[in-house]
């Protein structure tokens, strides 16, 4: 009765949210950008809460502290170093810059107008659909899971019910309920998080047992003392995992969208940090939590009485073992927050994923295909079908339990940030790029990642595996995690080497665009663009 009460009020409180901001919404900035007025604070903790999930917290958390230990939280501290404190810095102000000069609203509209290509844009508008729904089906995934072990709700339910309410909130409020559920949501995940660590390092004995204990235990490859140790039993490996959930959100539409709503530099510099320090405790925390899965269970299969096991195929259930170790040291009220702390963390990114897609969709594609005969009314009627069309969507696919959570991301990721990272980040700053670099990069992630997806889901790879693990490379790209992080490095070759052998599209164009950066130019788009919205 408990967690069920604490689950109803906070879904109470998301509608009501939805319902308040539902008045402030008048045309398609207020929806889609919040009207480019959102403060530090409610910046920072959407950057935050539309990156870390159920995703993070029940899939990457349960796998890679199964797999790296205790090293595992690296790629929490890296996702705060470089995830989030290098991408304010470097892509912040930047992209606030030279998007509020541009005019654009999302993505897509960017590369249209930064490289002056509407085929740019239609492109780019389809990779964001298509890839952005396995992502939110990750989500899904994640979250149906623990619903299911802590409060009994069969997965599918688990999955409807949480898509109804999100398509309630996002469709009435747009941008404003999002920012404003992501502050509510973001201070239940940092008490949550803070709770579950402590009380699971307790559990174990406190931090010195706990340590010593997991040392005691063999890595996959039967060896000892690697699960207590700093860098793990597999470092490169680790260093891929770090790259991928880290330098991933640099080339994200639904995260860099983040930079375009806030309302000025002096609240980037302050987002920066609170963003930041979200960041160090949310996924540092889960990660650290995670590297403790072994203590609570165990991948032999001839145990029964552990619940890592499928009884189906006898294989290591890497989702199933956060929830289990919750269902283990947690007492119930504490279970009924970690329940809302999900929750709060897989509702705010899957807002976050639903608005980008359905806004890229409508204003890249239909909008345009319509010339001229979509009012602001028509187009936020058309962005709130679309939530609920890429909601339906992301539901069917996410009815497939047996994908992992991991394996979703990285190809979402992967193919996302390979194809927009380089031709974002490296727009801002040179003139040099060309379209010619940017389509490079477009077609090497899709097609790349495709084929990628096609070879995995065939099991191609195992023996491609035992082949590679002779040659002289720090990891292999058969695994999903490191094809995506091979996807973006790669990018940020390929797009420069293309671009300097190809020609800019219309130089003088290019030279005006980036008068956005010298002080005058910058205070007359200010001017002009809060003209505009009045």
């Amino acid at each position: 009765m408990i967690k069920w009460l604490i689950l109803v009020l906070y879904l109470c409180l998301m509608v009501g949210i939805g319902i308040y901001c539902n008045r402030k919404t008048k045309s398609v900035s207020d929806f889609v950008l919040g009207g480019r007025s959102i403060g530090p604070w409610f910046s920072a903790f959407a950057f935050g809460t539309s990156y870390f999930s159920a995703v993070v917290f029940i899939g990457y958390a349960g796998q890679f502290g199964w797999k790296y230990g205790i090293s595992a939280t690296w790629i929490g501290l890296g996702n705060a170093l470089i995830g989030s404190l290098l991408a304010w810095v470097i892509l912040g102000r930047r992209t606030r810059t030279m998007t509020k000069f541009l005019d654009c609203a999302t993505m897509p509209e960017f590369f249209e107008k930064r490289y002056q290509s509407k085929e740019l844009k239609i492109a780019s508008s389809l990779i964001v659909f298509l890839f952005l729904i396995p992502y939110t089906a990750s989500v899904y995934n994640g979250l149906s899971r623990l619903f299911e072990s802590s409060l009994g709700v069969p997965y599918i339910y688990c999955i409807i019910i949480m898509a109804v309410f999100t398509a309630i909130y996002v469709i009435a409020g747009g941008f404003h309920a999002t920012a404003l559920n992501d502050f509510v949501q973001g201070i239940i995940m940092l008490i949550g998080i803070i709770a579950v660590v402590i009380t699971i390092v307790n559990y174990q004995g406190g931090f010195g047992t706990a340590m010593q204990n997991l040392g005691k235990i063999a890595d996959d490859s039967g060896n000892t003392q690697t699960l207590n140790s700093v860098f793990g039993p597999y470092p490169a490996d680790l260093l891929g995992v770090v790259i991928l959930t880290s330098l991933g959100t640099w080339g994200l539409p639904q995260m860099i969208q983040k930079f375009y709503s806030i309302s000025d530099d002096n609240a980037i510099r302050r987002g920066s940090i609170i963003s930041t320090i979200f960041a160090v405790i949310v996924s540092g925390g889960c990660y650290f939590l995670g590297g403790f899965g072994r203590l609570f269970g165990t991948a032999d299969a001839s145990d029964t009485s552990k619940v890592f096991i499928n009884t189906i195929n006898g294989k290591l259930e890497y989702d199933a073992i956060v929830p289990a170790m919750l269902q283990t040291a947690l007492p119930e009220f504490l279970i009924g927050l970690i329940v809302v702390l999900v929750l709060s963390a897989s509702m705010s990114t899957l807002s976050s994923l639903v608005l980008t897609s359905s806004s890229t969709l409508t204003l890249d594609l239909i909008k345009p295909a319509m010339k001229g005969k979509m009012d602001e009314k028509k187009q936020v009627l058309f962005i709130r079908i679309f939530i609920a069309v890429f909601l339906l969507i992301s539901v069917i696919m996410a009815a497939n339990k047996n994908a992992y959570i991991t394996t979703l991301m990285s190809i979402s990721w992967g193919a996302l940030s390979g194809s927009f990272l380089a031709p974002f980040m490296l727009g801002l700053f040179s003139k040099k790029i060309t379209p010619a670099g940017v389509w490079a990069c477009f077609g090497f992630a899709v097609i790349f990642t495709l084929t990628h997806t096609a070879l995995f889901m065939l099991g191609w790879f195992p023996e491609l595996t035992k082949a590679a693990a002779s040659l002289p490379i720090p990891f292999t790209i058969t695994s999903p995690l490191n094809a995506g992080a091979f996807c973006m490095i790669f990018s940020l070759i390929l797009c420069p080497v293309v671009s300097s052998f190809t020609k800019v599209k219309d130089a003088e164009e290019v030279d005006r665009i980036f008068t956005c950066y010298q002080p005058e130019s910058e205070t007359k788009s200010v001017k002009s663009s809060q003209e505009a919205l009045s």
